[in-house]
Protein backbone atom coordinates (compact mmCIF):
# COMPACT_ATOMS: atom_id res chain seq x y z
CA UNK A 1 0.00 0.00 0.00
CA UNK A 2 3.23 2.62 1.09
CA UNK A 3 4.19 1.69 -2.53
CA UNK A 4 1.25 2.66 -4.13
CA UNK A 5 1.24 5.88 -2.81
CA UNK A 6 4.71 6.56 -2.98
CA UNK A 7 3.88 6.45 -6.64
CA UNK A 8 1.25 8.35 -6.67
CA UNK A 9 3.18 11.10 -4.64
CA UNK A 10 6.02 11.03 -7.50
CA UNK A 11 3.48 11.13 -10.23
CA UNK A 12 1.81 14.39 -9.04
CA UNK A 13 4.47 16.69 -9.38
CA UNK A 14 4.31 15.51 -13.30
CA UNK A 15 0.35 15.27 -13.11
CA UNK A 16 0.51 19.10 -12.31
CA UNK A 17 3.21 20.01 -14.10
CA UNK A 18 1.29 18.53 -17.37
CA UNK A 19 -2.36 20.37 -16.25
CA UNK A 20 0.37 23.82 -16.12
CA UNK A 21 2.13 23.09 -19.77
CA UNK A 22 -2.21 22.63 -21.01
CA UNK A 23 -3.47 25.73 -19.07
CA UNK A 24 -0.45 27.62 -20.80
CA UNK A 25 -0.65 26.25 -24.21
CA UNK A 26 -4.79 27.34 -23.78
CA UNK A 27 -4.00 31.10 -23.20
CA UNK A 28 -1.37 31.19 -25.57
CA UNK A 29 -3.69 29.57 -28.40
CA UNK A 30 -6.26 32.59 -27.12
CA UNK A 31 -3.20 35.27 -27.31
CA UNK A 32 -2.36 34.06 -30.63
CA UNK A 33 -5.76 34.62 -32.25
CA UNK A 34 -6.87 37.59 -30.15
CA UNK A 35 -4.12 39.46 -31.43
CA UNK A 36 -4.79 43.10 -31.44
CA UNK A 37 -8.05 43.17 -30.74
CA UNK A 38 -9.49 44.11 -27.24
CA UNK A 39 -10.96 41.92 -24.68
CA UNK A 40 -9.75 40.30 -22.02
CA UNK A 41 -5.77 39.72 -21.30
CA UNK A 42 -6.28 36.62 -19.54
CA UNK A 43 -9.40 34.11 -19.59
CA UNK A 44 -10.32 31.59 -16.57
CA UNK A 45 -9.13 27.84 -17.59
CA UNK A 46 -11.97 25.84 -20.32
CA UNK A 47 -14.73 27.90 -19.25
CA UNK A 48 -13.42 31.08 -19.75
CA UNK A 49 -16.03 34.06 -18.46
CA UNK A 50 -19.11 31.36 -19.34
CA UNK A 51 -19.70 31.95 -15.81
CA UNK A 52 -20.16 35.91 -16.06
CA UNK A 53 -22.06 35.32 -19.18
CA UNK A 54 -24.85 33.03 -17.58
CA UNK A 55 -24.70 35.02 -14.58
CA UNK A 56 -25.15 38.59 -15.99
CA UNK A 57 -25.53 38.33 -19.60
CA UNK A 58 -26.52 41.91 -19.99
CA UNK A 59 -23.21 43.22 -18.23
CA UNK A 60 -21.17 40.49 -20.16
CA UNK A 61 -22.39 41.78 -23.84
CA UNK A 62 -22.41 45.62 -22.80
CA UNK A 63 -18.49 44.89 -21.70
CA UNK A 64 -17.89 43.05 -25.44
CA UNK A 65 -19.76 45.97 -26.85
CA UNK A 66 -17.75 48.96 -25.30
CA UNK A 67 -14.26 47.08 -25.98
CA UNK A 68 -15.27 46.42 -29.63
CA UNK A 69 -16.05 50.73 -29.67
CA UNK A 70 -13.08 50.82 -28.47
CA UNK A 71 -11.43 50.54 -31.57
CA UNK A 72 -12.07 51.69 -34.84
CA UNK A 73 -12.04 48.35 -36.07
CA UNK A 74 -15.51 47.69 -34.46
CA UNK A 75 -14.42 44.07 -33.38
CA UNK A 76 -13.77 42.61 -29.63
CA UNK A 77 -12.79 38.87 -28.48
CA UNK A 78 -13.51 36.50 -25.40
CA UNK A 79 -13.54 32.99 -24.29
CA UNK A 80 -15.80 31.08 -23.65
CA UNK A 81 -16.45 27.15 -22.64
CA UNK A 82 -13.20 26.57 -24.73
CA UNK A 83 -14.89 28.14 -27.77
CA UNK A 84 -13.11 31.64 -29.04
CA UNK A 85 -15.52 34.41 -29.90
CA UNK A 86 -15.73 37.43 -31.78
CA UNK A 87 -18.12 40.47 -31.06
CA UNK A 88 -18.68 42.38 -34.01
CA UNK A 89 -20.20 46.09 -33.34
CA UNK A 90 -19.54 47.51 -37.04
CA UNK A 91 -22.46 47.38 -39.38
CA UNK A 92 -20.37 46.55 -41.96
CA UNK A 93 -18.61 44.00 -41.10
CA UNK A 94 -21.72 42.47 -39.37
CA UNK A 95 -23.15 42.41 -43.00
CA UNK A 96 -19.73 40.77 -44.45
CA UNK A 97 -20.64 38.18 -42.24
CA UNK A 98 -24.07 38.04 -43.15
CA UNK A 99 -23.25 37.94 -46.77
CA UNK A 100 -20.72 34.77 -47.00
CA UNK A 101 -23.13 32.12 -45.63
CA UNK A 102 -21.43 28.69 -46.89
CA UNK A 103 -19.65 26.37 -45.97
CA UNK A 104 -15.84 27.75 -46.72
CA UNK A 105 -17.31 31.14 -44.46
CA UNK A 106 -19.65 31.21 -41.74
CA UNK A 107 -22.17 28.93 -40.55
CA UNK A 108 -25.65 30.35 -39.05
CA UNK A 109 -26.15 28.78 -35.69
CA UNK A 110 -28.93 30.52 -34.34
CA UNK A 111 -27.18 29.76 -30.62
CA UNK A 112 -23.77 29.04 -29.71
CA UNK A 113 -24.24 25.32 -29.10
CA UNK A 114 -27.86 25.22 -31.43
CA UNK A 115 -26.89 22.10 -33.21
CA UNK A 116 -27.22 20.23 -30.13
CA UNK A 117 -30.37 21.56 -29.68
CA UNK A 118 -32.10 21.74 -32.89
CA UNK A 119 -30.30 18.87 -34.84
CA UNK A 120 -28.08 19.18 -38.29
CA UNK A 121 -30.40 19.27 -40.63
CA UNK A 122 -32.62 22.75 -39.06
CA UNK A 123 -33.58 25.50 -42.13
CA UNK A 124 -30.59 27.68 -40.59
CA UNK A 125 -28.01 25.15 -40.92
CA UNK A 126 -28.61 25.63 -44.56
CA UNK A 127 -26.38 26.75 -47.88
CA UNK A 128 -26.95 27.32 -51.27
CA UNK A 129 -29.11 25.62 -53.55
CA UNK A 130 -31.05 23.45 -50.80
CA UNK A 131 -31.94 26.11 -48.54
CA UNK A 132 -32.51 28.64 -51.26
CA UNK A 133 -35.31 25.59 -52.62
CA UNK A 134 -36.60 25.49 -49.44
CA UNK A 135 -36.90 28.92 -48.56
CA UNK A 136 -39.26 29.10 -52.13
CA UNK A 137 -41.25 26.40 -50.74
CA UNK A 138 -41.92 27.77 -47.53
CA UNK A 139 -42.33 31.37 -49.39
CA UNK A 140 -46.37 30.69 -50.17
CA UNK A 141 -46.91 30.33 -46.21
CA UNK A 142 -46.59 34.46 -46.40
CA UNK A 143 -48.76 35.69 -49.36
CA UNK A 144 -51.21 38.22 -48.68
CA UNK A 145 -53.98 35.39 -48.92
CA UNK A 146 -52.34 33.76 -46.09
CA UNK A 147 -51.28 36.70 -44.22
CA UNK A 148 -55.23 37.88 -44.14
CA UNK A 149 -55.71 34.44 -42.86
CA UNK A 150 -53.46 34.63 -40.10
CA UNK A 151 -54.38 38.18 -38.73
CA UNK A 152 -57.89 36.94 -38.56
CA UNK A 153 -56.59 34.24 -35.99
CA UNK A 154 -54.56 36.87 -34.34
CA UNK A 155 -57.11 39.28 -33.69
CA UNK A 156 -59.55 36.77 -32.26
CA UNK A 157 -56.42 34.92 -29.78
CA UNK A 158 -55.11 38.71 -28.71
CA UNK A 159 -58.88 39.50 -27.92
CA UNK A 160 -59.39 36.87 -25.82
CA UNK A 161 -56.42 37.05 -24.04
CA UNK A 162 -56.35 40.87 -23.17
CA UNK A 163 -60.00 40.31 -21.59
CA UNK A 164 -59.02 37.67 -19.89
CA UNK A 165 -56.21 40.03 -18.94
CA UNK A 166 -58.46 42.93 -17.85
CA UNK A 167 -59.84 40.00 -15.25
CA UNK A 168 -56.98 39.54 -13.50
CA UNK A 169 -56.55 40.74 -9.79
CA UNK A 170 -53.60 42.62 -9.50
CA UNK A 171 -50.36 41.59 -6.91
CA UNK A 172 -51.80 42.16 -3.81
CA UNK A 173 -48.12 44.23 -2.68
CA UNK A 174 -48.14 46.06 -5.73
CA UNK A 175 -51.68 46.62 -7.16
CA UNK A 176 -50.48 45.75 -11.07
CA UNK A 177 -49.43 42.71 -13.23
CA UNK A 178 -46.56 41.41 -15.08
CA UNK A 179 -46.58 40.83 -18.70
CA UNK A 180 -43.72 38.82 -19.66
CA UNK A 181 -45.41 35.67 -18.81
CA UNK A 182 -49.08 36.53 -20.59
CA UNK A 183 -47.31 37.60 -23.39
CA UNK A 184 -45.71 34.98 -23.98
CA UNK A 185 -48.85 32.55 -22.96
CA UNK A 186 -50.19 34.55 -25.70
CA UNK A 187 -47.99 34.25 -28.22
CA UNK A 188 -46.99 30.34 -27.90
CA UNK A 189 -51.02 29.99 -28.26
CA UNK A 190 -50.95 32.41 -31.40
CA UNK A 191 -48.42 30.56 -32.44
CA UNK A 192 -49.48 27.15 -32.17
CA UNK A 193 -52.91 27.81 -33.81
CA UNK A 194 -51.61 30.24 -36.65
CA UNK A 195 -48.92 27.65 -37.78
CA UNK A 196 -51.05 24.29 -36.93
CA UNK A 197 -54.47 25.17 -35.97
CA UNK A 198 -56.63 22.58 -35.63
CA UNK A 199 -54.40 19.83 -35.77
CA UNK A 200 -52.76 19.96 -31.61
CA UNK A 201 -55.27 18.85 -29.28
CA UNK A 202 -55.96 20.26 -25.93
CA UNK A 203 -53.49 17.93 -24.13
CA UNK A 204 -51.14 18.50 -26.51
CA UNK A 205 -50.66 22.26 -26.21
CA UNK A 206 -50.58 21.28 -22.66
CA UNK A 207 -47.50 19.19 -22.56
CA UNK A 208 -46.28 21.48 -25.86
CA UNK A 209 -46.01 24.35 -23.48
CA UNK A 210 -44.13 22.61 -20.18
CA UNK A 211 -41.65 21.37 -23.24
CA UNK A 212 -41.23 24.89 -25.02
CA UNK A 213 -40.59 26.23 -21.02
CA UNK A 214 -37.87 23.83 -20.55
CA UNK A 215 -36.26 24.76 -23.74
CA UNK A 216 -36.12 28.38 -22.82
CA UNK A 217 -34.65 27.66 -20.01
CA UNK A 218 -32.19 25.36 -21.23
CA UNK A 219 -31.06 27.86 -23.67
CA UNK A 220 -29.74 30.31 -20.98
CA UNK A 221 -27.59 27.80 -19.36
CA UNK A 222 -24.33 26.14 -19.66
CA UNK A 223 -24.37 23.34 -22.39
CA UNK A 224 -24.02 20.83 -19.97
CA UNK A 225 -25.96 17.85 -21.99
CA UNK A 226 -26.06 15.33 -19.30
CA UNK A 227 -29.39 13.91 -17.23
CA UNK A 228 -30.24 16.14 -14.65
CA UNK A 229 -29.04 19.53 -16.25
CA UNK A 230 -31.37 21.96 -17.72
CA UNK A 231 -29.69 21.62 -21.62
CA UNK A 232 -30.20 18.28 -21.72
CA UNK A 233 -34.03 19.15 -20.91
CA UNK A 234 -33.74 21.36 -23.61
CA UNK A 235 -32.82 19.23 -25.93
CA UNK A 236 -35.14 16.32 -25.12
CA UNK A 237 -37.87 18.78 -25.01
CA UNK A 238 -37.15 20.03 -28.47
CA UNK A 239 -37.67 16.21 -29.94
CA UNK A 240 -40.51 15.87 -28.44
CA UNK A 241 -42.15 19.05 -29.94
CA UNK A 242 -40.76 18.65 -32.99
CA UNK A 243 -42.46 14.63 -33.07
CA UNK A 244 -45.71 16.99 -31.79
CA UNK A 245 -45.40 18.77 -35.20
CA UNK A 246 -44.50 16.21 -37.32
CA UNK A 247 -48.20 14.39 -36.18
CA UNK A 248 -49.91 17.44 -37.38
CA UNK A 249 -47.90 18.02 -40.67
CA UNK A 250 -48.79 14.51 -41.71
CA UNK A 251 -52.96 15.30 -40.50
CA UNK A 252 -52.39 18.61 -42.61
CA UNK A 253 -52.02 16.63 -45.71
CA UNK A 254 -54.52 14.20 -45.44
CA UNK A 255 -56.84 17.37 -45.29
CA UNK A 256 -55.32 18.89 -48.32
CA UNK A 257 -55.56 15.97 -50.18
CA UNK A 258 -59.26 16.20 -49.54
CA UNK A 259 -59.32 18.89 -51.23
CA UNK A 260 -60.19 20.93 -48.44
CA UNK A 261 -59.50 25.02 -47.93
CA UNK A 262 -56.44 25.85 -45.70
CA UNK A 263 -56.86 27.10 -42.53
CA UNK A 264 -53.15 27.69 -41.09
CA UNK A 265 -49.63 28.09 -41.94
CA UNK A 266 -49.33 24.08 -42.42
CA UNK A 267 -52.55 23.54 -44.63
CA UNK A 268 -51.03 26.12 -46.82
CA UNK A 269 -47.93 24.50 -47.35
CA UNK A 270 -49.28 20.95 -47.55
CA UNK A 271 -51.72 22.33 -50.13
CA UNK A 272 -48.62 24.15 -52.32
CA UNK A 273 -46.64 20.95 -51.96
CA UNK A 274 -49.26 18.72 -53.12
CA UNK A 275 -49.70 20.67 -55.83
CA UNK A 276 -46.03 20.76 -56.77
CA UNK A 277 -45.84 17.02 -56.86
CA UNK A 278 -49.10 16.51 -59.23
CA UNK A 279 -46.84 18.91 -61.63
CA UNK A 280 -43.58 17.56 -61.34
CA UNK A 281 -42.62 14.51 -63.24
CA UNK A 282 -39.44 13.93 -61.62
CA UNK A 283 -37.29 14.23 -58.73
CA UNK A 284 -39.48 16.08 -56.68
CA UNK A 285 -38.57 18.37 -53.52
CA UNK A 286 -39.49 15.94 -50.75
CA UNK A 287 -38.77 16.13 -46.82
CA UNK A 288 -40.37 13.83 -43.99
CA UNK A 289 -43.00 14.82 -41.95
CA UNK A 290 -39.94 15.21 -39.13
CA UNK A 291 -37.90 17.40 -41.35
CA UNK A 292 -40.77 19.95 -41.86
CA UNK A 293 -42.21 19.37 -37.82
CA UNK A 294 -38.51 20.64 -37.49
CA UNK A 295 -39.03 23.86 -39.79
CA UNK A 296 -42.50 24.63 -38.12
CA UNK A 297 -40.15 24.66 -34.94
CA UNK A 298 -38.00 26.90 -36.68
CA UNK A 299 -40.78 29.24 -37.24
CA UNK A 300 -42.06 29.01 -33.63
CA UNK A 301 -38.81 29.69 -32.61
CA UNK A 302 -38.00 32.93 -34.60
CA UNK A 303 -41.74 34.20 -33.91
CA UNK A 304 -42.34 33.19 -30.34
CA UNK A 305 -39.89 34.86 -27.98
CA UNK A 306 -38.96 37.58 -30.39
CA UNK A 307 -42.52 38.46 -30.59
CA UNK A 308 -42.88 38.72 -27.01
CA UNK A 309 -39.95 40.93 -26.47
CA UNK A 310 -41.17 43.13 -29.20
CA UNK A 311 -44.68 43.73 -27.40
CA UNK A 312 -43.34 44.31 -23.97
CA UNK A 313 -41.32 46.72 -25.62
CA UNK A 314 -44.29 48.18 -27.50
CA UNK A 315 -46.40 48.91 -23.80
CA UNK A 316 -43.06 50.07 -22.46
CA UNK A 317 -42.77 52.80 -24.79
CA UNK A 318 -46.25 53.85 -25.76
CA UNK A 319 -46.59 54.69 -21.73
CA UNK A 320 -43.61 56.41 -21.57
CA UNK A 321 -44.48 58.32 -24.97
CA UNK A 322 -47.98 59.39 -24.49
CA UNK A 323 -48.07 61.62 -27.64
CA UNK A 324 -47.53 58.59 -29.50
CA UNK A 325 -50.05 56.56 -27.87
CA UNK A 326 -52.77 58.82 -28.56
CA UNK A 327 -51.48 58.98 -32.32
CA UNK A 328 -51.59 55.64 -32.56
CA UNK A 329 -55.78 55.82 -31.04
CA UNK A 330 -56.50 58.37 -33.41
CA UNK A 331 -54.94 56.68 -36.34
CA UNK A 332 -56.87 52.88 -35.24
CA UNK A 333 -60.31 54.88 -34.57
CA UNK A 334 -59.99 56.18 -38.72
CA UNK A 335 -59.75 52.31 -39.68
CA UNK A 336 -61.34 50.07 -36.98
CA UNK A 337 -64.16 50.16 -34.72
CA UNK A 338 -64.37 47.83 -32.15
CA UNK A 339 -67.96 47.95 -31.68
CA UNK A 340 -68.71 47.23 -34.99
CA UNK A 341 -67.79 43.03 -34.06
CA UNK A 342 -65.65 43.22 -36.93
CA UNK A 343 -61.91 42.23 -37.36
CA UNK A 344 -58.91 44.35 -38.97
CA UNK A 345 -59.45 44.19 -42.69
CA UNK A 346 -55.80 43.77 -44.31
CA UNK A 347 -56.55 46.84 -46.27
CA UNK A 348 -57.35 48.45 -43.07
CA UNK A 349 -54.11 47.11 -41.53
CA UNK A 350 -52.03 48.18 -44.47
CA UNK A 351 -53.50 51.75 -44.28
CA UNK A 352 -52.50 51.67 -40.58
CA UNK A 353 -48.72 53.82 -41.95
CA UNK A 354 -48.37 55.07 -38.08
CA UNK A 355 -48.93 52.14 -36.27
CA UNK A 356 -46.59 49.88 -38.47
CA UNK A 357 -43.84 52.89 -37.41
CA UNK A 358 -44.58 52.80 -34.56
CA UNK A 359 -44.12 48.69 -35.04
CA UNK A 360 -41.22 49.31 -36.89
CA UNK A 361 -38.96 51.67 -34.34
CA UNK A 362 -39.78 49.40 -31.51
CA UNK A 363 -37.65 46.64 -33.20
CA UNK A 364 -35.48 48.91 -33.89
CA UNK A 365 -34.73 50.32 -30.88
CA UNK A 366 -35.07 46.97 -29.50
CA UNK A 367 -34.01 44.50 -31.64
CA UNK A 368 -35.26 41.63 -29.90
CA UNK A 369 -32.50 38.69 -30.71
CA UNK A 370 -29.72 41.21 -30.39
CA UNK A 371 -26.81 39.30 -31.65
CA UNK A 372 -26.73 36.15 -34.65
CA UNK A 373 -23.94 34.17 -33.76
CA UNK A 374 -22.03 32.34 -36.69
CA UNK A 375 -19.45 29.96 -36.87
CA UNK A 376 -16.53 30.16 -38.94
CA UNK A 377 -16.38 27.08 -41.33
CA UNK A 378 -12.88 28.52 -42.29
CA UNK A 379 -10.02 31.16 -41.53
CA UNK A 380 -11.95 34.06 -43.02
CA UNK A 381 -10.21 37.28 -43.51
CA UNK A 382 -12.17 39.92 -42.15
CA UNK A 383 -10.34 43.48 -42.96
CA UNK A 384 -6.67 43.33 -44.45
CA UNK A 385 -5.22 43.32 -41.03
CA UNK A 386 -7.24 40.16 -39.42
CA UNK A 387 -8.08 36.92 -40.24
CA UNK A 388 -10.71 35.08 -38.09
CA UNK A 389 -9.74 31.44 -37.46
CA UNK A 390 -11.35 28.12 -38.07
CA UNK A 391 -13.91 27.59 -35.74
CA UNK A 392 -14.36 30.62 -34.04
CA UNK A 393 -17.78 31.79 -33.34
CA UNK A 394 -18.78 34.85 -34.38
CA UNK A 395 -21.68 37.32 -32.58
CA UNK A 396 -22.53 40.45 -35.66
CA UNK A 397 -25.05 42.63 -33.25
CA UNK A 398 -27.95 43.69 -34.68
CA UNK A 399 -28.64 45.97 -31.65
CA UNK A 400 -25.58 47.64 -31.84
CA UNK A 401 -26.08 48.38 -35.59
CA UNK A 402 -29.88 50.17 -34.93
CA UNK A 403 -27.77 52.49 -33.09
CA UNK A 404 -25.67 54.11 -35.94
CA UNK A 405 -26.47 55.63 -38.84
CA UNK A 406 -30.41 56.86 -38.14
CA UNK A 407 -31.15 60.50 -36.94
CA UNK A 408 -30.53 60.73 -32.79
CA UNK A 409 -30.63 56.88 -32.83
CA UNK A 410 -31.18 56.78 -28.85
CA UNK A 411 -34.44 58.96 -29.66
CA UNK A 412 -37.54 56.72 -29.58
CA UNK A 413 -39.20 58.35 -33.07
CA UNK A 414 -41.75 56.37 -35.06
CA UNK A 415 -42.01 59.29 -37.62
CA UNK A 416 -38.16 58.39 -38.95
CA UNK A 417 -40.18 55.27 -41.06
CA UNK A 418 -43.40 57.51 -42.33
CA UNK A 419 -42.30 59.03 -45.93
CA UNK A 420 -41.75 62.29 -44.96
CA UNK A 421 -38.31 61.10 -44.09
CA UNK A 422 -37.55 57.42 -45.12
CA UNK A 423 -34.97 56.77 -42.43
CA UNK A 424 -36.05 52.71 -43.33
CA UNK A 425 -34.79 53.78 -46.94
CA UNK A 426 -31.83 55.98 -46.40
CA UNK A 427 -30.42 53.99 -43.53
CA UNK A 428 -31.75 50.66 -44.44
CA UNK A 429 -27.90 49.16 -44.05
CA UNK A 430 -28.49 49.78 -40.35
CA UNK A 431 -32.03 48.11 -39.73
CA UNK A 432 -30.46 44.68 -38.92
CA UNK A 433 -33.52 43.47 -36.50
CA UNK A 434 -34.63 40.47 -39.57
CA UNK A 435 -30.91 39.63 -40.42
CA UNK A 436 -29.72 40.40 -43.96
CA UNK A 437 -28.61 38.02 -46.96
CA UNK A 438 -29.71 34.38 -47.97
CA UNK A 439 -30.98 33.87 -44.31
CA UNK A 440 -32.77 36.71 -43.68
CA UNK A 441 -36.33 36.50 -41.81
CA UNK A 442 -38.54 35.07 -44.18
CA UNK A 443 -41.43 35.79 -41.96
CA UNK A 444 -40.75 39.34 -41.38
CA UNK A 445 -44.03 40.87 -42.39
CA UNK A 446 -45.70 38.17 -40.79
CA UNK A 447 -44.18 39.37 -37.16
CA UNK A 448 -44.79 43.11 -38.08
CA UNK A 449 -48.60 42.43 -38.66
CA UNK A 450 -48.70 40.69 -35.36
CA UNK A 451 -46.57 43.69 -33.67
CA UNK A 452 -49.26 46.09 -35.35
CA UNK A 453 -52.16 44.31 -34.36
CA UNK A 454 -51.26 43.55 -30.55
CA UNK A 455 -50.58 47.56 -30.30
CA UNK A 456 -53.69 48.86 -32.48
CA UNK A 457 -55.96 46.55 -30.55
CA UNK A 458 -54.07 47.28 -26.98
CA UNK A 459 -54.04 51.11 -27.00
CA UNK A 460 -57.58 51.33 -28.06
CA UNK A 461 -58.91 48.66 -26.00
CA UNK A 462 -56.86 49.22 -23.06
CA UNK A 463 -55.95 51.92 -20.44
CA UNK A 464 -52.83 51.23 -18.98
CA UNK A 465 -49.65 52.61 -16.90
CA UNK A 466 -46.52 51.22 -16.05
CA UNK A 467 -46.07 50.54 -12.48
CA UNK A 468 -42.41 52.41 -12.73
CA UNK A 469 -39.72 50.97 -10.37
CA UNK A 470 -35.89 52.05 -10.38
CA UNK A 471 -34.26 49.82 -13.24
CA UNK A 472 -37.40 48.93 -14.85
CA UNK A 473 -36.68 49.26 -18.29
CA UNK A 474 -33.13 47.87 -18.05
CA UNK A 475 -32.50 45.13 -20.15
CA UNK A 476 -32.51 41.45 -18.95
CA UNK A 477 -32.16 38.08 -21.45
CA UNK A 478 -34.15 35.98 -21.26
CA UNK A 479 -33.70 34.76 -24.04
CA UNK A 480 -34.54 37.69 -25.91
CA UNK A 481 -34.38 40.73 -24.37
CA UNK A 482 -37.57 42.47 -22.13
CA UNK A 483 -37.42 44.74 -19.38
CA UNK A 484 -36.00 44.19 -16.12
CA UNK A 485 -39.29 44.26 -14.41
CA UNK A 486 -41.02 41.87 -17.23
CA UNK A 487 -43.01 45.01 -17.87
CA UNK A 488 -44.95 45.42 -14.74
CA UNK A 489 -48.60 47.98 -15.52
CA UNK A 490 -51.54 48.73 -13.88
CA UNK A 491 -54.49 48.36 -16.36
CA UNK A 492 -58.20 48.27 -17.15
CA UNK A 493 -60.73 48.08 -19.95
CA UNK A 494 -60.50 51.47 -21.92
CA UNK A 495 -63.39 50.32 -24.50
CA UNK A 496 -67.65 50.69 -23.56
CA UNK A 497 -67.63 46.79 -24.68
CA UNK A 498 -65.05 44.60 -26.16
CA UNK A 499 -65.91 43.53 -29.71
CA UNK A 500 -67.20 40.25 -30.47
CA UNK A 501 -66.02 38.12 -33.20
Amino acid sequence: MESVWGLISQCIPYLVSFLALILLLEQISYLKKKRFLPGPKLVFPFIGNAISLVKNPTKFWDMQSSYAKSTPLGVSANYIIGRYILYIYSTDLSHKIFANVRPDAFHLVGHPFGKKLFGEHNLIYMFGKEHKDLRSRIAPNFTPRALQTYTNMQQRIILEHLKSWCRKPGNESFGSIPLRILCRDMNLETSQTVFVGPYISAAARERFNIDYNFFNVGLMKLPIDLPGFAFRNARLAVERLVETLAGCVEESEKKMKNGEEPSCLIDFWMQEHLRELSETSNNPFELTYKEIGGHLFDFLFASQDASTSSLLWAVAFLDSHPEVLERVRKEVTKYWVPESDAVIAAEQLREMKYTEAVAREVVRIRAPATMVPHIAGGDFRLTENYVIPKGTIVFPSVFDSSFQGFTEPDRFDPDRFMEERQEDRVYKKYFLAFGAGPHQCVGQRYAINHLMLFIAMFATLINFKRDKTDGCDEIAYVPTIVPKDDCRIFLSQRCSRFPSF
